[in-house]
């Protein structure tokens, strides 16, 4: 399944507190404004600000959080999460399960029964031939797809009537939800067949900048790395929301972000870094939830790059060389989770691995024993080649830049040199198609976020299939054993036997070093006092909107 991109906030997902003003507490954002509004308040309109930019306003095209976020209240879902990360009816009338006859016995068909009275943002009624045509548009090659991992099983689809569809797999699929249509994860939105249904593909097509959608929000302009704006959807199935507008800003500084919250000029900061922590939570009229989520900060090793391919002691090495509980305490002002493994504590799939410790000692004696000789610079050497690493990460995070520097000084103590490169956000996470330094694989060494979802579906991470263009396997890391165990997690519905398999594959993929976790994620949340309603979940948090009020 696609998985977010984060760098702000993630920069997550994918998952509290609330303060006005002083330390944080426990607690939601059911607090009314009451009649001392503030002053910079715009009743019933919501300004976001986000640092994280983007190509295409279509999740099939884009993957970055910001994205999937303004998505989640516009476009057309199957299934949304709730407030515990579990899955609810959207689109669908029922989650199909084997319990209640949605899943067959043997796992392999899924029925997927719909809404009927239900329009587009633009009134066209919505029927079982958006969900099939949708379905080619994944599996359709010259689409551009982050990712097809899981839309592959797909043999054909039934369609008995206009509200009934039948997928029929090749084999069982437990992450069937979020995958399939749903909001818990960067997965694909349903997409309108009037619309769509006559182009040869739609990488291009004028609706990536302005869709059309079935959610309680309506696209009504998007003005590039400026902002989009979305008004309430009259057309709307649930009804009306209470916001009559919200204002998604894209603000690439997190220092501007600080400013316009402090201001006024925004109203909620959704994904705070971390580092931000402290700050935030010192401003008058500003709320601030944080829990633990699904987002995982990490450091990958191109492994395309000769340097990496074969040497695990290097990468051993380079793990064992970042200090990241002090990263932790400096940068991440005490928030987040220092372990080894990407399922946070939170998830049913979680994996309580031993961390590895800071050691200089132990990562130099690696290292000498690699063949990595000190050159007279200091910088260690092997067959020519000068442990000189070029370092990538996104733009508009002074955060991420201490986290590098002190990455790069207990670096140096090791023989190791960085050439440090930043890229705007919006080129960071581009398709490979369009040169995307990720996908792309433009580095040695890359820093960012990933949002997982509860499933411990890690295939499109990590699987040996899905290295770009075919997946988000950016490191490019392949074992035929971790395949064969995501393939277990894959076919296995029930919960309990599927976190045995997730726990070998994070213990592998942990033993073979081709990322280096730093951190779980705080979900922080930052907002004008006078918002109410809103209740984040840990993987999707505007995935309920219709109460939410200012």
């Amino acid at each position: 399944m696609k998985k977010y991109v984060v760098i702000a906030l993630c920069l997550g997902l994918l998952a509290a507190c609330s303060k006005v003003p002083g330390p944080a507490a426990s607690g939601g954002t059911d607090a009314s404004p009451g009649s001392a509004r503030n002053a910079t308040t715009i009743p019933h309109e919501l300004r976001i600000g986000d640092n994280l930019d983007f190509n295409s306003l279509n999740p099939h095209l884009d993957s970055a959080l910001s994205v999937n976020s303004i998505a989640s209240m516009t476009m057309a879902y199957l299934l949304r999460s709730d407030e515990h990360n579990r899955p609810v009816p959207e689109l669908a009338t029922q989650v199909p399960t084997q319990a209640n006859g949605g899943i067959s016995k043997d796992g392999k068909t899924i029925t997927w029964h719909l809404r009927r009275g239900v329009k587009w943002s633009d009134g066209v009624p919505f029927t079982a031939d958006d969900v099939v045509f949708s379905t080619h548009v994944v599996l359709n090659p010259a689409n551009n797809e982050i990712g097809r991992d899981g839309w592959n099983l797909i043999t054909k689809m039934d369609e008995p009537d206009k509200y009934t569809v039948v997928f029929h797999l090749t084999k069982p699929y437990s992450a069937y939800f979020p995958v399939f249509f749903g909001t818990g994860g960067a997965n694909p939105c349903i997409l309108p067949k009037h619309i769509l249904g006559n182009l040869p593909n739609i990488n291009s097509a004028p609706y990536n900048s302005l869709p059309v959608g079935i959610g309680p929000f309506k696209v009504v302009k998007w003005v590039r790395s400026d902002h989009v704006e979305l008004d309430a959807n009259p057309l709307y199935w649930r009804g009306m929301p209470k916001l009559h507008k919200v204002i998604y800003r894209i603000i690439p500084d997190r220092n501007t972000l600080l400013t316009q919250l402090q201001t006024g000029e925004i109203d909620l900061w959704p994904f705070v870094g971390a580092g931000y922590y402290d700050r935030v939570r010192s401003l008058p009229h500003v709320n601030v939830i944080k829990k633990p989520n699904y987002l995982y900060a990490h450091i990958d090793f191109n492994l395309s790059r000769a340097i990496f391919k074969n040497d695990l002691p290097l990468r051993q090495a380079l793990r064992m060389a970042i200090d990241r509980k002090t990263i932790q305490a400096k940068v991440n002002h005490g928030t987040g989770i220092v372990q080894e493994g990407m399922e946070t504590p939170v998830s049913p799939m979680f994996v309580n691995l031993p961390l590895v410790p800071f050691d200089l000692a132990k990562a130099n004696a690696l290292l000498d024993a690699d063949g990595w000789k000190r050159g007279p610079d200091g910088v260690r050497v092997k067959a020519g080649r000068r442990l000189s690493l070029e370092f990538v990460l996104a733009l508009g995070n002074p955060d991420y830049d201490q986290l590098v520097e002190l990455i790069r000084s207990t670096w140096k103590q090791i023989g190791v040199v960085l050439d440090v490169k930043r890229y705007e956000s919006a080129l960071y996470f581009a398709p490979i198609q369009s040169g995307g330094i990720m996908y792309s694989g433009k580095f040695d060494v890359a820093f960012f976020s990933w949002s997982l979802d509860p499933t411990g579906d890690l295939a499109n991470l990590f699987a040996c299939t899905q290295i770009p263009p075919n997946g988000q396997n950016d490191p490019r890391y392949c074992n035929p054993a971790a395949d064969a165990l995501m393939a277990k997690v894959k076919v296995t519905y029930d919960e309990a036997e599927r976190k045995k398999y997730v726990t070998q594959v994070v213990t592998i993929v942990d033993r073979d070093v081709p990322t280096v976790v730093m951190y779980i994620w705080d979900g922080i949340y930052a907002h004008n006092s006078d918002l109410h309603g809103w209740h984040p979940n840990q993987v999707s948090p505007f995935d309920d909107m219709m109460n939410v009020d200012i």
